[in-house]
């Protein structure tokens, strides 16, 4: 079963042309100090918006930004509104409500054409909890539902799941579909297929790593969550963090992967610092010695994962090499960055570290696709069903 493509409802007789068209977008965006620091979700989500304006469409761009507990002027989406603006040279309307009247008459005012950007979506507490009651409010102000916020496709939220049904007309907008689309070959993949896992902890990546070792050709893994991985394997990692609780997990991953003849790659050399702190003394040490903690991994790590790289077809890679925002323990991160980059493979990346790093080091244009997802790119790829596509797949 596919969701119905914003294509095919373009290609209706009179298209878009003067319906409501609510948006679910993931705008989702950093903010540091009331300013936008990363606007790259604001421009993934132009080309959906610009054919629906293009078309005549009234469009209502709804996103949640952060995780309020309620009602938090830090948390407002108005210097969202004012950023989409500018990147689609036009006035953007901003409605301070979600729904209601305020919501529907704001909604109601659009013309042919026009655009607003109602407020963050987590100000309601049914958003999160998908409740029934709000869904209802949220399908009055839509003749047309599209959803294009693939990072909130693993959400059962109100605006992900409980209106669809709800509204006359349903699609996927085209950032969803691309995601989709890309992040398939890394479930169907030309092989070898690699897999780079980083971040702190194999906790936050259990799932995708028991899915991943019997799956990927080689799965080379880095950041924090390696020191876990090398202590069940009987190696010393000195102070680095090491989650003691799931030292039988990793052990079982590893075996899943030997049994399934795959290749799991653990750092075999490392940054090595008495402390978290970019003025600390730092070195590289194959053996990391008591009092020391691993915060990257080292230069032979770093060329063992580029020879792989070289030699796959299909590359998945998600979360930092080591304590990426300290710049003495950045090289790993940026060297795999290159390494994707430079590799023939058909290559996916997301998690906000491996894109930062992507983009520092200039090569994104190098990456076959750079995914929005975070969380829904991993669970895709985990093979799991995601509560906003079958929504849209049902409908």
């Amino acid at each position: 079963m596919a969701a119905p493509r914003l294509e095919d409802l373009l290609r209706q007789p009179g298209g878009v042309r003067g319906k409501r068209v609510f948006v679910r977008a993931d705008l989702n965006v950093p903010l540091r100090a009331g300013k936008i620091s990363d606007d790259s979700r604001i421009r993934a989500a132009l080309p959906t918006l610009r054919r629906l304006l293009a078309g005549g469409a009234r469009v209502a761009v709804a996103s949640h930004l952060g995780r309020p507990k309620g009602p938090s002027p830090e948390l407002s989406l108005r210097p969202v509104a004012d950023r989409l603006g500018e990147l689609l040279g036009r006035p953007v309307g901003f409605c301070p409500a979600v729904v209601g009247p305020e919501a529907e008459a704001a909604v109601g005012a659009l013309a042919d054409g026009e655009i607003l950007l109602l407020e963050n979506v987590r100000f309601e507490p049914g958003e999160t909890k998908n409740d029934p009651a709000l869904a209802k409010q949220l399908a009055r102000l839509a003749d047309v539902y599209v959803n294009d916020a693939f990072g909130t496709a693993h959400r059962a939220h109100a605006t992900t799941v409980g209106m669809v049904g709800l509204v006359p007309a349903v699609a996927a907008g085209d950032l969803l579909l691309a995601e989709l689309e890309h992040l398939r070959v890394v479930r169907e993949p030309a092989r070898p297929l690699l897999c780079l896992l980083g971040g702190a902890k194999v906790s936050d990546k259990l799932a995708v790593l028991e899915a991943l070792a019997p799956h990927a050709d080689v799965l080379a893994i880095g950041g924090a969550m390696a020191y876990t991985f090398l202590r069940a394997a009987g190696e010393p990692v000195g102070s680095s963090l090491v989650e003691s609780e799931r030292l039988a997990d990793a052990s079982r991953v590893a075996e899943a992967a030997r049994r399934a003849g795959r290749r799991l790659l653990l750092p075999v050399d490392h940054v090595i610092a008495e402390k978290v702190d970019a003025a600390a003394p730092h070195r590289v040490e194959t053996r990391i010695p008591d009092g020391w903690m691993g915060l990257d991994i080292g230069p032979q790590t770093a060329a063992l994962y580029a020879a792989e790289a070289g030699k796959a077809k299909t590359i998945f890679w998600n979360g930092p090499m080591g304590v990426f925002e300290l710049d003495p323990f950045a090289g790993g991160t940026e060297a795999v960055a290159r390494a994707v980059a430079s590799s023939p493979a058909t290559s996916v990346v997301g998690g906000g570290d491996s894109l930062a790093a992507v983009a520092k080091v200039g090569v994104g244009n190098r990456i076959t696709h750079l995914s929005t997802g975070g969380g829904a790119s991993l669970e895709y790829v985990q093979g799991l069903e995601l509560p906003g596509v079958a929504a849209l797949e049902r409908r």
